[in-house]
């Protein structure tokens, strides 16, 4: 089986108090981790070697940027860099998150560079995938997400794409409370791990870890997590919360990671 994986994306929040106070709380509560079961917190760039110290030595507990640049190094000032991440030991990186397609007009073309580079510096993408409410509303959800899959991520190789992770987030259930039901969920990841399986084959696909992220909270990661194609969940405001996080880590199903 793949790995199951709960990840926490902070996005913009956070002092560097509260961010030590969040890393310390939530290692004070007890999980069952594994080589399986992995915890990923995407922090604040300022927050990186913090959350690395903080968590050296941990079992189970992972770093990774929000964002990545396209290039190695050069004059893209504010920009952080694969080369960099590599260099202080950040091991993910989070790509193509829908709040940087709509922000910052990321394309399809610049998330396969950004993709690309990570790989390049041994980082492990979480690509992220998923449609707008009136894309939904139109019924085609389906041919939206391949196409993001499709031309970000299918210049890859077999054995690239073994072990990778993909988030599918709903675009209108983040943030706004709304939250896909296990069996919409279960849908699309099917849907996505079929994909990959025509492009590649059924062992490739089923070696891919599938997140959900849309909304995911305490109340209901259980039920979309036992999903059989969901392996776990991108979390945002819950992942704020010590306590609440801790409850979405619990509801990992197990796994056996294939190596």
């Amino acid at each position: 089986m793949r790995r199951q994986i709960a990840a926490a994306n902070w996005k913009m929040n956070c002092t560097l108090e509260q961010a030590e106070t969040l890393l310390e709380d939530l290692l004070q509560l007890e999980h069952d981790l594994s080589r399986s079961r992995l915890v990923i917190l995407a922090v604040p760039f300022p927050y990186l070697m913090l959350a690395k110290d903080i968590l050296h030595g941990k079992k189970g507990y992972h770093i990774a940027a929000q964002n990545i640049h396209t290039k190695s190094h050069g004059a893209h000032t504010g920009e952080v860099s694969a080369e960099m991440l590599r260099s202080i030991g950040i091991d993910y990186a989070v790509i193509g998150h829908s709040e940087r397609r709509e922000e910052f007009g990321e394309t399809h073309a610049q998330l396969a560079e950004k993709v690309n580079i990570a790989l390049e510096y041994n980082i492990k993408p979480i690509f992220c995938c998923g449609e707008p409410f009136e894309i939904r509303e139109a019924g085609k959800e389906k041919e939206y997400v391949a196409k993001q899959i499709e031309d970000s991520l299918f210049q890859l190789d077999d054995l690239q794409m073994q072990h990778f992770i993909i988030a599918y987030e709903p675009v209108w259930a983040i943030g706004t409370g709304k939250t896909a039901s296990p069996e919409q969920a279960q849908e699309m990841h099917a849907f996505i791990r079929k994909i990959i399986a025509d492009r590649y084959n059924a062992e490739v696909a089923s070696l891919v870890s599938i997140l959900y992220g849309g909304s995911v909270k305490q109340s209901n990661a259980a039920s979309i997590f036992h999903q059989p194609d969901v392996d776990g969940g991108l979390v945002g405001g819950a992942s704020l919360i010590a306590a609440d996080f801790s409850t979405i880590i619990d509801a990992l199903k197990e796994g056996l990671q294939v190596t």
